[in-house]
């Protein structure tokens, strides 16, 4: 009996101070420091970084972005600057050499001026193929440079002049101002009395002078018809064409002409309005 109860008295003692030592662990300190709670924002995770305390050891701030910079960048030189810049330079360039000519000056220059000449064949070349490419940018096809193409371009030229001058005495006569002691007058008299022959167009000759005209031997004298028409009163030989439904003068020309010239003055100035034919 008695060793017993000293077993059971040990085990007593044994559970007392298993509890003690149990409560002294479990309560903390009251001063004890626990770990601070991060400050977050929206965009940030709280349970991440609030309610885990996740303590000094973590970063949960994120970083700022960088501050624009206060200084404007500078506007694109625009390609008229670069070219006046390029043109400087080589003209800076080329009175260098001619100045100094060295070996050294003379081949910068040289080599500036043959980038220069690549850039322009290249200019040249894209402009080339543009116009191939494009029909709205290609004049030759209004008129041809080449010589089949020209050919062509002159003989449906030549038929329609033809068909205008056919019906040009329908509505239009020629006044022919001549002075028999005028020397151009005696080239021109016989290109108009053929133009207007063939043509059958009714020409009005008239001497400035007073006097006669072998090609046309109808004429009358002026009495001041050129300055009614607003014409130059003193140039001689000169080729006005009538038109009888606005009872308007066209002065044609002055001076000695050709009659392919003669018949395509009259056939511009009656059937192509200006700049439609260049």
């Amino acid at each position: 009996m008695p060793v017993r109860a000293s077993k059971t008295g040990q085990r007593l003692l044994a559970a007392c101070l298993a509890l003690t030592a149990s409560s002294a662990f479990s309560a903390a300190p009251a001063g004890a420091e626990e770990p601070p709670l991060v400050s977050t924002d929206d965009r940030q995770d709280s349970f991440y970084c609030a309610e885990r305390r996740l303590g000094y050891w973590f970063y949960c701030a994120k970083p700022k972005p960088p501050e624009p910079s206060s200084k404007p960048s500078a506007p694109a030189a625009s390609a008229t600057s670069q070219l006046d810049a390029v043109t400087a330079e080589l003209r800076e360039l080329k009175a260098k050499a001619i100045m100094e000519p060295t070996p050294t000056n003379v081949t910068a220059y040289i080599r500036f001026q043959r980038e220069q000449l690549d850039r322009a064949s290249l200019f040249s070349d894209v402009w080339q193929r543009a116009i191939w490419q494009d029909p709205d940018l290609d004049y030759t096809l209004q008129r041809p440079v080449s010589t089949l193409g020209k050919r062509q371009w002159q003989d449906a030229r030549g038929a329609e002049r033809n068909t205008v001058m056919a019906h040009l005495s329908e509505r239009y006569g020629l006044f022919y101002f001549f002075a028999q002691t005028c020397g151009a007058c005696e080239v021109m008299s016989p290109i108009v009395q053929s133009v207007a022959s063939t043509w059958h167009i009714t020409v009005r000759a008239i001497s400035t002078d007073g006097g006669p005209s072998r090609q046309f031997p109808s004429y009358t004298v002026e009495t001041n018809q050129r300055t009614r028409m607003g014409l130059e009163p003193k140039a001689t030989p000169a080729v006005v064409l009538w038109d009888a439904a606005k009872g308007q003068a066209i002065p044609i020309g002055y001076g000695v002409m050709s009659a392919d010239e003669l018949q395509d003055r009259i056939y511009l100035l009656t059937s192509k309005e200006a700049g439609r034919d260049y």
